[in-house]
């Protein structure tokens, strides 16, 4: 699916503030999309028309583009045995860290019905959408929701920040790969 946000500031932290700012403002511009890897991974559920323009990586392998599914990922996605997806715990690098399991923000379209019910309170954290409720899955653009009925899905964590594995890499090679 993709990240939708950058790792958040400190709060006093204006050089990042504004780093972040300007990182989020170019993301979708030529020069970050050709150059840089992270950029390719950036999905903003609140800018989808200029994600679905710019991005030429991940918009192409979700098949998220409209009249041109490429129906080979589909099928070469749903004939693994097994897709381990990790999620780590502590995770600030991916976010929302959901999205290594294929969850993702929602759309402020989205989160504007709930805030609408309590006008005074704002929402301190964002609604995430899980992976079995993704248009992605629902519609199988991937293969991904006919490798999950078959069992080939398997939701793993790991305690730790982003690819901190300590020794959750072993539990998950032993199981997955064979033994070490």
């Amino acid at each position: 699916m993709g990240i939708s946000d950058i790792p958040i500031c400190r709060p006093y932290d204006f050089l990042c503030q504004v780093a972040r700012r300007a990182t989020k403002s170019a993301v979708y511009g030529h020069w970050a999309q050709e150059n840089l890897i992270q950029a390719q991974y950036f999905r903003d559920p609140n800018n989808l028309d200029s994600y679905l323009s710019a991005n030429h990586f991940l918009t192409s392998i979700n098949n998220e583009i409209p009249g041109s599914k490429n129906y080979t990922y589909a099928k070469n996605l749903a004939s693994l045995n097994n897709l381990v997806l990790v999620l780590f715990t502590e995770d600030k690098t991916v976010v929302p860290k959901e999205s290594a399991w294929f969850g993702s923000e929602a759309s402020d379209n989205m989160r504007l019905e709930v805030s609408e019910q309590q006008p005074l309170l704002a929402p301190t954290t964002k609604e995430l959408i899980p992976m079995r409720l993704q248009p992605l899955y629902l519609e199988d653009w991937i293969g991904l929701r006919q490798l999950d009925e078959r069992g080939g899905v398997v939701f793993a964590t790991c305690v730790g920040e982003h690819m901190q594995m300590g020794q959750c890499w072993e539990r998950l090679v032993r199981e997955f790969v064979g033994g070490m």
